[in-house]
């Protein structure tokens, strides 16, 4: 288990195994905060996706996808966090990595804040999913409201037209019995010639009332129907959307219904978080050079005064080389045999650019 964690620092294993075991211990410690830090980023993000994928598997392997990113990064922070004798350096080559791991620990913290407060979440999920219903519901009424008060208004006309006829029918009934009873018109008691104009003259409007009452209906009829179909739309778009609504509670929703909860809570967590990610680098600084680092520089000194040596010696024999190499071309421009064979080629090739010359002219001209 303590060679598992001190992998996990990423410490050299072999030069640590001849340190002592204090210093064993104190790395495994180091490498133990780094294995359970991406173990909980683990859990944090297969969480997270579930929340999209809605899929246990698919959550589950690229939750475990992000805990090994976690580790690797953490691993890389520590193990790159040196040791020296001025402290000032040392939280100047932290600082980077205090920042970076201030990123992670809000990665990490914020899947895990939406698990803790899920009841809380839900709540104020539920509240606005409520809201939003009433306004959906508002705004499709709206988009039909103008269409339902123009049949409606159709219909009120329709029915006005038949009350207002069946007044006029009925003041004509009234016309004509008062005309037999003699208490109007020509006051003569009976049925007269003037009652039977009046009377013709009501049966004659009660017939068009009979025929407007039947014409108004069946319009009534048909744009009742159509004020039915009008409805149904407005239910089904009212069914279509609902779902949309229904289904709002995707890892978006949910931070953004964390962040409507009492800030002090959730940032207390985002703390703890911080305090574990950061606190092996904070154990590294406050930590005194040890065994381990003490042989770490030893053996970075060796490998530098060794690639030293070696570039030193590179150089060196490059300039013998060069200065070999000046002093040979030199000693060879003097010999008058490759002077002759170099003049003889030269003279060679300016002849043969002479003739293409003239075999290019001679051609051009025909």
């Amino acid at each position: 288990m303590q060679s598992f964690f001190i992998f996990c620092s990423g410490a050299d294993a072999p030069l640590l195994d001849n340190c002592s075991a204090s210093e064993r211990n104190k790395y495994a410690g180091i490498g133990a905060t780094v294995f359970f830090t991406a173990l909980m980023a683990f859990f944090a993000a297969s969480y997270a996706l579930f929340t999209v994928f809605d899929n246990a598997w698919i959550a589950t392997f690229f939750g475990f996808i992000w805990g090994l990113l976690i580790f690797n990064l953490d691993r890389y922070i520590v193990s790159t966090l040196k040791k020296n004798d001025r402290k000032i350096n040392e939280i100047w080559q932290a600082t980077p990595r205090i920042l970076l791991a201030i990123i992670i620990a809000v990665v990490i913290s914020k899947p895990l804040e939406l698990k803790i407060f899920e009841k809380e979440i839900d709540q104020v999920l539920l509240e606005e999913k409520n809201a939003m219903t009433l306004e959906n519901q508002e705004q499709i009424a709206a988009l039909y409201a103008g269409e339902e008060s123009a049949f409606a208004k159709a219909i009120q006309e329709l029915k006005t037209e038949i009350t207002t006829k069946e007044s006029e029918v009925n003041e004509l009934y009234d016309i004509y019995i008062s005309e037999a009873e003699g208490t109007a018109g020509t006051e003569k008691l009976g049925k007269g010639p003037v009652y039977k104009e009046k009377r013709e003259k009501h049966d004659a409007a009660l017939a068009d009332l009979v025929i407007l009452k039947e014409t108004n209906q069946s319009k009534i009829t048909a744009i009742e129907a159509q004020l039915a179909t009008l409805g149904i739309q407005e239910n089904e778009q009212l069914a279509s959307s609902q779902p949309i609504i229904d289904n709002f509670d995707g890892l978006m929703a949910r931070i953004e219904a964390l962040n409507k909860l009492p800030f002090i809570t959730s940032f207390f967590i985002f703390l703890l978080f911080l305090a574990i990610e950061t606190s092996p680098i904070i154990a590294k600084l406050l930590a005194p050079r040890g065994e381990y680092d003490f042989k770490l520089a030893e053996r970075e000194d060796l490998v530098k005064s060794w690639v030293t040596q070696q570039k030193s010696q590179q150089d060196i024999l490059v300039a013998t080389d060069l200065a070999v190499n000046n002093r040979v071309y030199s000693d060879i421009a003097e010999e008058e045999a490759l002077y002759n064979h170099k003049r003889k080629i030269a003279r060679q090739l300016i002849q043969d650019q002479a003739d293409a010359f003239y075999k290019k002219q001679k051609g051009i001209l025909g």
